[in-house]
């Protein structure tokens, strides 16, 4: 392999071992709310904006996933999939967008919302966590802790994600998202937020999945709602019961 290869598995490998340390207690703490969401019979939100929803879609409706995690889908904001792509950079310092469409969804009082954004700056995330919160959701922040001091809040109250965040998991990612550089290339470039942000997201499951079997086992609890891959015999059928008796709590297919 080259050394840019090498050098990029090393600065992805280097970050998930640092937050698997440093971010331990903070991944329990949002499981542990993650857990009481579920078994409260609660509704769970996943919001990112352009690739901050590769995250947020990550735990969605997936093999391995809980069954009442929801994206939440603001217009303009999954991806790069509105065009022209600039566009949803621009959306993101819009007011009013992401709060609207919180607000035609069915999450009340108890629901927890996972708000992915790594500079945490903008208009939109501060706005929807401020926003979520007042309404009585939990929100749990994924950011970048470089950020704040560093680069200007983009909100009008000079705040940042993590200052409106029950929880906030910090991702370690460096100002300007790119591991790696090159003499002949005027950026740096191989950014690993993606995969160490989706590996926060899993870890929090993964805990909190770890939780709901638990109290399963010693019958305090339920069983956790998984979903199975539909790859697998039986696989379809088993995740159309699991969305049956969790109707009241996704919309993702209706």
């Amino acid at each position: 392999m080259s050394e840019l290869v090498d050098r990029y598995f090393d600065a992805a490998i280097a970050h998930l071992r640092r937050v698997r340390t440093e971010e331990a207690e903070n991944i329990e703490a949002a499981a542990a709310l993650l857990a009481d969401a579920i078994s409260g019979g609660h509704r769970i939100f996943t919001f990112g904006a352009g690739h901050s929803s590769l995250a947020a879609q990550d735990v969605v409706y997936r093999a391995g996933g809980l069954v009442p995690i929801n994206l939440l889908e603001v217009p303009g904001m999954a991806g790069v999939t509105v065009m022209p792509a600039p566009l949803s950079s621009a959306l993101e310092r819009v007011s009013g967008l992401a709060t609207a469409t919180l607000d035609l969804t069915p999450a009340t009082t108890g629901d927890l919302l996972f708000l992915i954004s790594l500079s945490g700056r903008q208009v939109m995330p501060v706005e929807l966590a401020q926003h979520a919160r007042e309404r009585g959701l939990k929100v749990v922040g994924l950011t970048s802790l470089a950020y704040p001091g560093e680069i200007a809040s983009g909100h009008p109250s000079g705040t940042y994600l993590k200052d409106h965040c029950d929880v906030v998991l910090d991702n370690k990612i460096a100002i300007g998202d790119g591991e790696l550089t090159h003499p002949g290339a005027e950026a740096t470039f191989g950014p690993v937020s993606t995969i160490v942000t989706s590996a926060l997201m899993q870890a929090v499951v993964a805990s909190a999945v770890g939780r709901l079997a638990d109290a399963a086992l010693d019958g305090t609890g339920a069983t956790p709602p998984l979903f199975r891959s539909g790859n697998v015999p039986g696989g379809t059928e088993w995740n159309a019961k699991q969305m049956a008796d969790n109707a009241e709590r996704i919309f993702y297919s209706h």
